[in-house]
């Protein structure tokens, strides 16, 4: 009776071995004949590695085994491809699928790329097959500056947006208390005085948004004029000079006399005048603000140094961008619009020029515009010398 269940064991066990064994040998036989339908390539069609090259995304093409028979520098530098192996599983996984049936398809990834440091890169990819060879074309276009530019844009919209809701909600109310109060003389020159002040700091958003927006994105000057210097420098100090005093803050200029410049000086006056009124805004009262000017054979140089409270290695980085603050409260009590540096920015690039900044946390902070000289005006440009020599 034993020896009769083992025999049975043994046959049900036999079974179900060469029912697996079969179905392994069909699903081989399967994937045969669907590589007998998809030979596999070992070179592109002709003209599509010159297609390829051209292409300004990172482009990755894979063969019916799924292996890389073609990648492009970028998608290598990136991570997409590394040792002949296309990396990103959703990528390969979607390859797939489009090997079957021939669909294109889109998705959008996210890549770590090592040498960037710990940002990621966005990328929009598209994958398509190429005829009906049983290749694989993988485009893969870098998205991440796009993503920034339209961060930035909707931080401006929000921005611009509470900018100028405060001071035109402050002004409503005022108008609404004053008529509530019409027969308070004291209390009318009040809320009078305060509606001046939120007016002031509408006109101020209003007016750096003017020169912000035509300025931004102009190019660079073509004929610049000889600017004074010490004359830009006063100009920007009579504006500062006031809230200096009401701080007991020493405005000191120097080096400035017979130092010419080229560019705008209107637009040179606000870009300094922008300096000097942060300056004043952020130091401590009793303190110094330094102006100062130099040159050498090249260019001129417009240094604003305070002693005030610095500026965090952090928001170093970010200071110039519009309506960013290092102390949004400060910045309000102040009067400030978040957009001063921005617009220094602008102006230095319109004037071939840059601005740069060191700063300490608790030691203060130095600005500096750097600024062609009017040396630079008699430096023949390229092909002048050839022209005249033509010429003559």
């Amino acid at each position: 009776m034993q020896s009769e269940l083992l025999a049975a064991i043994a046959g049900f066990l036999g079974l179900l071995v060469g029912v697996a064994v079969g179905a392994a040998l069909r699903r081989r036989a399967g994937r045969r004949a669907h590589e007998a339908d998809l030979p596999a390539r070992t070179e592109l069609p002709q003209g599509i590695a010159e297609v390829l090259a051209a292409l300004p995304s990172s482009a990755v093409v894979l063969d019916s085994a799924d292996q890389v028979l073609r990648a492009s520098p970028a998608a290598r530098a990136y991570g997409i491809v590394r040792d002949n192996e296309l990396v990103i599983s959703d990528v390969l996984a979607l390859a797939r699928q489009v090997r079957r049936d021939g669909v294109i398809r889109e998705t959008e990834i996210e890549v770590a790329v090592r040498r960037f440091g710990p940002e990621v890169t966005s990328f929009a990819v598209r994958v398509a097959p190429l005829g009906g060879t049983g290749l694989v074309l993988v485009l893969a276009e870098d998205q991440t500056e796009q993503r920034r530019v339209e961060a930035v844009r909707r931080d401006f919209v929000a921005n611009i947006s509470h900018e100028l809701k405060t001071p035109v909600g402050a002004l409503s109310l005022l108008a609404e208390t004053i008529s509530d109060a019409s027969d308070d003389p004291d209390a009318v020159r009040r809320f009078t005085g305060r509606m001046q002040q939120e007016t002031n700091r509408l006109t101020s958003v209003i007016q750096d948004l003017i020169t912000l927006s035509r300025i931004q994105g102009a190019e660079p000057m073509a004929n610049p004029e000889s600017v004074d210097v010490q004359s830009v420098l006063d100009e920007a100090y009579d504006s500062v000079r006031t809230a200096a005093e009401a701080k007991e803050i020493e405005v000191v200029i120097s080096g400035a006399e017979d130092l010419t410049a080229l560019g705008d000086e209107s637009l040179l006056a606000t870009a300094v005048r922008n300096l000097m009124a942060n300056a004043v805004a952020y130091s401590p009262e009793r303190t110094r603000v330094s102006v100062s000017a130099a040159a050498n054979e090249k260019t001129v140089e417009i240094h604003v140094a305070d002693q005030g409270i610095g500026i965090s290695p952090q928001d170093v980085e970010r200071i110039f961008e519009r309506f960013y603050r290092v102390d949004a409260a400060r910045s309000r009590a102040t009067g400030g619009t978040g957009l001063g540096l921005a617009i220094v920015k602008h102006i230095m690039t319109h004037h071939r020029g840059e601005v740069t900044v060191w700063s300490k946390e608790g030691s203060g902070s130095t600005f500096t515009l750097r600024l062609p000289g009017p040396q630079d005006r008699e430096r023949p440009r390229p092909g002048e010398n050839s022209d005249r020599e033509a010429a003559q």
